[in-house]
């Protein structure tokens, strides 16, 4: 019985630092998000406006 009780013990510390661990990923995934979003917004808003560009990979550069 001890020994059940022990295991329990261990389990349930076990499932505890688990769920910390999962609601800080969700504090990050939230903020990353956020982060996300932030930039598309930010990158529409620089397309829109036709603001220089940042040459990307194997483009060319625009006074090509």
């Amino acid at each position: 019985m001890e020994q059940l009780e022990e295991q329990i013990a261990h389990m349930t510390r076990t499932v505890d630092d688990l769920s910390d661990i999962v609601a800080r990923q969700e504090l990050e995934i939230t903020a990353l998000t956020r982060r996300v979003e932030m930039l598309m917004r930010r990158e529409g808003q620089r397309e829109a406006s036709g603001a220089g560009g940042i040459v990307v990979g194997d483009e060319r550069p625009p006074h090509y």
